[in-house]
C-alpha cells in the first residue's frame, strides 16, 4: 500500500460502457477530495438537430441517438408527438409497441450482464476471458442478446436502428405467423433468463448503499391499453413502454408534463453532457434499481420469484446488485413477450392518422438504463419548432459521480490499482450510455 499524502487514480478511457468517458480520483491524507466522472465524448447536438422538421421525423433522427436501446429513443419520440397532436394509439399498437421495447430489455441487458458486467465479478479482465473458461455461460448471455435482436428486427424491421416505428404506431404490422416462430424461442430464453438469474444470484458483491433518491416511471393502471393482452387484466403493470407520470421514494410524484419543472439540469466544466437534480431533493437515480424499488411488486409472478431466487429483498439499494435486477427484468421481460404474442392480433391498420397541430408533447418511457424523457413543441404546420431529450445517463452522472466518493472512501486503503478497479466496477454497476448522455443543451461561452 502506498504512503503518499496525495494520491491520484486516472482511468483515460473506461472500458466495457458505451461511449467515451475517463475517471479522476484524488484522494489527500486517505480523504477524498475529487471523484470525476470525465465526459469527453463530442456534444452531438441532436434538440438542435430537430428544430425546424417535420413532427413525424423524430423517431427516424433520435434512434440515431443509441445503437443499443434505439426502440426507447423512438418510442418516446412517438408519445411525445402524439400527445403534442391529442392522439392516443389503440391497445393493439400499445401491445406491438411492449413487445418491441421487451426485445431491447432483452438484448441490452443481456449484453450489460454477461458482457459488461460480470467479468468484473468472477475476475476476469474482460468477456473473451470469461469465455475462455466459461464459455457455455457466454454463450447463453449471447443466444438471450440474439433472441432480443430478432425480435427486434421482427417488429421494427431491423434490429439497429429499427426501420418500421412511425407516429401513431407502425409502417407494417408483423403477421401472426412471423410472430409465432418466436414462440419456442422464448420459451427456452425464458429458461435461459430464469438460469441467469440463480447464476448472477451467487456472485459477490461489496457493501454500499447509495443514498440517492430513487426515480422511475409510474403506470397507475389507466395509461395505455395493452394490459389486457399481456397482463390478463390486473392491476398497474410494471414501467417499460408508457406511464402516466414519475414516482420517486423521496414522495415526489408529478405527472410528465411537470418533468422539467421538477428536473433541471445544469453544465458542469468536465463534461459534455448534463447533470441533474430533482427539486427539493438533489442527486437522484433511475434505473433498474429504481424501477425495482418503486414497482417491484407489479412484477410478475415468474419474475418475482427469480427474484427472491437470485437473493434480492423488497427494498434494495445497493448498486452493485444492479446486475441482479437485471436479470430479474430479463425475465419479465421474456415473460410479458410471450404472452402477448399468444393474445396477439395484427392491428389494421398498423397506425392511427396524426395530423399536425400546434402544441406541446411530452413523453417518457423506461429504457434499459432508466427513465428517458422527450418534450417537442409542434407549430400548426407540423414543424418542431423546439425540442428536449433527458437520456436516463445524464441523469445519473451527478449520483454517480456522489457513490463514487463514497466507494473510493471505504476502499481508501487498497491500493492504486485495486482501487482503480473497483471505481471502474461502480461506474459499471449504472450501465452508462455516455454517448446517449452528451446532448448539451446549451453552451455559453465567454471569451476575453
Amino acid at each position: 500500500m502506498t504512503h503518499r499524502q496525495e494520491r491520484l487514480l486516472e482511468v483515460g478511457s473506461l472500458a466495457r460502457v458505451e461511449g467515451e468517458g475517463a475517471l479522476r480520483v484524488v484522494l489527500d491524507h486517505g480523504r477524498v477530495t475529487e471523484a470525476r466522472l470525465n465526459i469527453y465524448e463530442p456534444p452531438r447536438f441532436f434538440e438542435a438537430m430537430l428544430r425546424g422538421r417535420s413532427y413525424l421525423e423524430p423517431p427516424d433522427i433520435t434512434a440515431r441517438v443509441c445503437g443499443i436501446c434505439p426502440v426507447a429513443y423512438q418510442l418516446t419520440a412517438c408519445r411525445a408527438i402524439e400527445d403534442a397532436c391529442g392522439v392516443t394509439v389503440p391497445p393493439q399498437i400499445n401491445a406491438l409497441r411492449r413487445l418491441l421495447y421487451c426485445g431491447e430489455w432483452i438484448e441490452s441487458h443481456a449484453l450489460h450482464i454477461y458482457l459488461l458486467h460480470a467479468p468484473d465479478f468472477l475476475g476476469y479482465p474482460d468477456a473473451i476471458e470469461l469465455a475462455k473458461d466459461h464459455r457455455a455461460v457466454v454463450s447463453r448471455g449471447l443466444a438471450l442478446k440474439k433472441t432480443g435482436n430478432d425480435l427486434v428486427e421482427v417488429v421494427g424491421g431491423r434490429a439497429i436502428h429499427p426501420i418500421n416505428v412511425r407516429v401513431g404506431g407502425f409502417h407494417r404490422a408483423p403477421a401472426r405467423s412471423e410472430l409465432d416462430a418466436f414462440k419456442n424461442r422464448l420459451d427456452d430464453a425464458l429458461e435461459a433468463a430464469l438460469e441467469t438469474a440463480r447464476w448472477a444470484g451467487d456472485f459477490t458483491f461489496p457493501e454500499f448503499e447509495t443514498p440517492h433518491a430513487l426515480l422511475a416511471l409510474d403506470d397507475a393502471g389507466t395509461h395505455g391499453g395493452s394490459r389486457s393482452l399481456a397482463t390478463g387484466g390486473a392491476g398497474p403493470r410494471y414501467p417499460i413502454e408508457s406511464g402516466l407520470g414519475v414516482i420517486t421514494t423521496a414522495g415526489v410524484g408529478f405527472p410528465l408534463e411537470d418533468f422539467e419543472h421538477y428536473v433541471s439540469e445544469s453544465q458542469v466544466p468536465h463534461s459534455t453532457a448534463l447533470h441533474a437534480k430533482l427539486r427539493g431533493v438533489g442527486t437522484y437515480l433511475t434505473g433498474p434499481l429504481a424501477r425495482y424499488n418503486l414497482a417491484g411488486p407489479r412484477l410478475w409472478p415468474v419474475a418475482a420469484q427469480a427474484a427472491r431466487t437470485a437473493g434480492l429483498g423488497r427494498l434494495e439499494r445497493n448498486p452493485f446488485r444492479s446486475v441482479l435486477v437485471r436479470a430479474v427484468e430479463v425475465v419479465q421481460a421474456v415473460a410479458e413477450a410471450r404472452a402477448i404474442i399468444e393474445a396477439y392480433q395484427p392491428p389494421d391498420p398498423p397506425f392511427v392518422p396524426v395530423e399536425p397541430r400546434a402544441g406541446r408533447g411530452h413523453g417518457a418511457t423506461e429504457a434499459p438504463r432508466g427513465l428517458l424523457y422527450h418534450r417537442y413543441d409542434v407549430d400548426e404546420r407540423g414543424v418542431i419548432t423546439a425540442a428536449r431529450i433527458v437520456p436516463p445517463t445524464a441523469q445519473n452522472q451527478a449520483a454517480i459521480e456522489a457513490d463514487l466518493r463514497l466507494v473510493v472512501q471505504a476502499g481508501a486503503q487498497l491500493d492504486d490499482e485495486h482501487l482503480t478497479l473497483h471505481c471502474e466496477q461502480a461506474i459499471r454497476n449504472y450501465d452508462p450510455c455516455i454517448s446517449c448522455s452528451a446532448h448539451f443543451l446549451d453552451l455559453d461561452v465567454t471569451r476575453r
